[in-house]
Order: structure tokens, then sequence, then C-alpha cells
């Protein structure tokens, strides 16, 4: 099996100040209403890729902070004003990369994004070694994806109509076995991601994030 893994996922490490608890990511349970907490997915997928992108970008001691619960649910409540749930969530890529991209402008940060978009119908899906190497060369840059699952298919490990985190994939070359490491609600998840692909029935889609 050829395994890729973000090589720094201390943004990911975030401690509860009060209980010394750790999270493996943002939790859209921290959110303090009850419609962000049941819709808050896909601002907390964003979340997780803005720390990513400013660890990139720095080197400052202050992004310790950062990692801590307080100050990423600041941030998890300053991107919902840009990556904001419809009534439906965020149920299309588009919506996501258009929110993403218009919070990066409000600080100045210039970002690039790509996407692989998985149909609901079948016949218009990328293959599966193709979604493999897309998931694969984001993750060598470094890059985390974020994953939208509209149908779960037989894949019970992961939440339909939600967003989550990538942050390793480990696939045969032959590309029939795939699985991916997902943070998802401040846990850390391993999901087949061929079972996914093979058995869901809406599709969903990937997108990853860069700065230009």
């Amino acid at each position: 099996m050829v395994k890729k893994v973000i090589s720094n996922l201390e943004p990911f490490r975030i401690i509860d100040e009060t209980t010394n608890d750790i999270s493996f990511g943002c939790n859209q349970d921290w959110y303090t209403t009850e419609w962000q907490r049941r819709s808050g997915c896909g601002p907390t997928v964003a979340t997780n890729i803005i720390l990513s992108l400013k660890q990139h970008s720095t080197n400052d001691v202050r992004l310790i902070e950062m990692n801590s619960k307080a100050n990423c649910l600041s941030l998890m409540g300053k991107i919902w004003g840009y990556v904001t749930p419809t009534n439906r969530g965020i149920n299309t890529l588009e919506l996501f990369y258009q929110g993403m991209m218009e919070y990066a402008k409000s600080e100045n940060m210039k970002l690039c994004y790509y996407f692989c978009n998985i149909d609901r119908k079948s016949f218009l899906r990328p293959k599966l070694v193709n979604i493999i190497g897309f998931i694969e060369k984001a993750l060598d840059n470094d890059e985390p994806v974020a994953f939208l699952n509209l149908d779960s298919g037989e894949e019970i490990l992961i939440e339909r109509w939600h967003w989550v985190t990538i942050i390793s994939l480990e696939y045969l070359e032959s590309g029939i076995k795939a699985y991916v490491e997902i943070l998802d609600n401040g846990e850390l998840k391993k999901i087949d991601l061929a079972l996914w692909y093979n058995t869901t029935r809406i599709g969903g889609g990937f997108i990853n994030f860069k700065k230009c």
C-alpha cells in the first residue's frame, strides 16, 4: 500500500483550555446556536483548511494560540460569515469554494482552488484512480482536502450530507483499494474511499486550496 500524509498535523491539534482535552480538528458542536451545530460542518472544515494555510505562511509563535479551542471557535465564527450554510447546508462544491474565496479576499489572502466533482450520475464520475491522484497531489503539497459526502453508500463511518477534512490517503497502486483518514467533529477516522465511491448514490466531491 502507498501512504500519503500531511507532514504537519499540529494545526489540527486543538486544546480545550478548560479540560485540557485534545480535539483533532475543529468541531461543529462548538458553535453556540442549534442551527450552527446542525449545519456547521462546512464552515468547520473551512476553518481546518485555514488553520493549515496559516501554518504554511508563518513561523510566528503566536500560531500556538490558534490551537486553543477559544481561538479556533472565534475563527469558526468569522468563517461562518462567508462559508454560510443555506437551508440545505452547503450542498455543492461551488458554495464552499465561493465562500472560501470571499473569506480569503477579506483577509487579503490570494487563494487558488482545485476540485473533483463526483456526480450523481455514475457514468459522469471520474475513475477512482483519478480521485486517488487528485487527493495524493494535494497531500504531497501538504494541503488538506475538503470532502463533501452527500450519500454514504455502504461506508457507515461517515455521515451523509456532511463535510469532513482528509489528512491522509492509503491505496493500492492498482486503484482497487483506497482509504482516507478524516477529521470529523474532533475525531480522527479512517474510511474506505473505494467502498464509498462504489456505493454512493448521490456522490459529492473534493476541494483543496493553496496560496497563489
